[in-house]
């Protein structure tokens, strides 16, 4: 018999067998695109604190229905590994209490219109807002085209993306009188609460409806905590460690951030018990974390991976890369807000991109690149270029994706019309120019840290 077979599946009557476990919490919040960030971010920290069981977490995939498979098969129950730089702490995490996959739109709206409901989150990746160039929603894209004409019809089961599905609820909440709503966007995108109330707007004026009556707060958030893929190999290890099958184990870094700016007019967990922090304004933070920790992560991936590495510590391990991050940082760091204390955020990404023992794939971190060199890099090069300096650090890293895109090293593939278009649609000649340079400048596989 083998170990998956012979060994007991994490389950809530599991926990209790073993003298452990909390009943199933009442579902409160609706999460739209539960990943394994949010397993090992938000719903860790509503774990946290959640004494009383009522704030559950009702959670709809993205893109497979895997993951609500797995979830629901052990009660929404799952397995945080937060692994440190020489030993791992396991802990389980209850306070999903239903997973479905995003097809499941009935049960979604059922949900989201409820009085009970006080928080609507969001993780569905930058590519998930279907954003144009100019940071609004793009309604000539044609699933975004599609999900209005069939708001229109009132056929919303062939509703193909998050932002017309959430614009569907919110307007049948508001026509149910169902009370306000709190909506948070966990996405690493820029004002991404005003990004996210912006689109729903956008999609209901398309559809002839008015947002701006709906009883809907926009939360805006910094989230922040390192998590990478899971492998099979991370599945046994909690097998070996714990004496349960978890198939929706989850590994994290053990350093976490949380920073939310907005109203809950329906009441919200403590999180802040949990470490979360509630400011007035929320844009320093979330400028650090966007330009120095997830645009760093793009130069080591553009770099990295045409110099044959799998992961962030081993591009860190590289001088070349290493290099090629710290010039994109010393660009960054003079754009991000003091108040943020950027000089200080930048040893402690240094300590965290060395962790060995997090396998943070480049791989995983170079998809859906153009979006995210217009959010992550772009920013940097435009304000260093408007202080009359000239970016040679950021437009290194827009060098980097195009010299990847021609070796094939990154995916997918595109030609130099298709890569000059995509970064600088929208800006004029003179701000367009030094990108076509780096667009057009070769990877220097010679490079040294000098």
């Amino acid at each position: 018999m083998t170990v998956a077979s012979a060994t007991p599946l994490l389950t809530r009557e599991a926990l209790v067998g073993r003298g452990g476990g909390r009943p199933s919490p009442s579902p409160r919040i609706v999460h739209m695109g539960v990943g394994a960030f949010h397993r090992a971010h938000q719903a860790w920290y509503t774990a946290r604190v959640d004494d009383a069981r009522t704030w559950g977490i009702a959670a709809f995939t993205g893109r497979s229905p895997g993951v609500a498979e797995h979830l629901t098969a052990q009660d929404g129950l799952f397995t945080l590994v937060e692994r440190g730089p020489r030993r791992d702490r396991f802990t389980v995490v209850d306070s999903v209490c239903e997973a479905h996959p995003a097809t499941a739109h009935d049960r979604f709206l059922a949900l989201a219109t409820s009085p009970r409901t006080a928080i609507i989150t969001l993780t569905v990746t930058e590519a998930g807002y279907h954003l144009g160039p100019h940071g609004r929603v793009d309604l000539a894209d044609a699933a975004v085209a599609s999900d209005v004409a069939t708001l229109r019809r009132g056929d919303v089961q062939a509703l193909q993306t998050p932002v017309g599905r959430l614009t569907d609820a919110l307007h049948r909440r508001h026509g149910a009188a169902a009370g306000p709503v709190a909506v948070v966007s966990c996405d690493n995108i820029p004002d991404n609460g005003g990004t996210l109330r912006r689109a729903v707007a956008d999609v209901a004026a398309a559809c002839g409806w008015d947002a701006s009556a709906w009883p809907a707060s926009f939360v805006a958030t910094s989230v922040d905590r390192i998590t990478p893929h899971t492998t099979d190999a991370d599945l046994q290890l909690v097998t070996d460690a714990t004496g349960w099958r978890d198939t929706a184990a989850v590994v994290a870094e053990p350093f976490t951030d949380w920073v939310l700016s907005g109203d809950f007019p329906a009441g919200r967990p403590e999180w802040e018990r949990a470490g979360a922090r509630f400011v007035a304004a929320i844009e320093p933070y979330e400028q650090r974390k966007l330009l120095l920790l997830n645009g760093g992560h793009l130069a080591l991936a553009f770099r990295g991976l045409q110099r044959g590495h799998d992961t962030v510590a081993a591009a860190m391990a590289d001088p070349v890369c290493r290099n090629a991050l710290e010039r994109f940082w010393d660009d960054a760091e003079r754009v991000v807000d003091p108040a943020a204390d950027p000089a200080a955020y930048r040893p402690a990404l240094v300590e965290r991109f060395e962790n060995g023992r997090i396998a943070h794939r480049l791989a995983q971190i170079a998809v859906d690149t153009a979006t995210k060199l217009r959010l992550r890099v772009l920013p940097v090069i435009a304000a260093e270029r408007a202080a009359g300096r000239e970016a040679r650090g950021a437009l290194g890293v827009v060098a980097d994706w195009a010299g990847g895109i021609r070796s094939g090293a990154l995916e997918p593939g595109a030609d130099a019309a298709q890569l000059h278009a995509a970064l600088t649609s929208g800006l004029s000649p003179a701000e367009a120019a030094p990108l076509t340079a780096a667009l057009a400048a070769p990877f220097d596989a010679k490079e040294t840290t000098t």
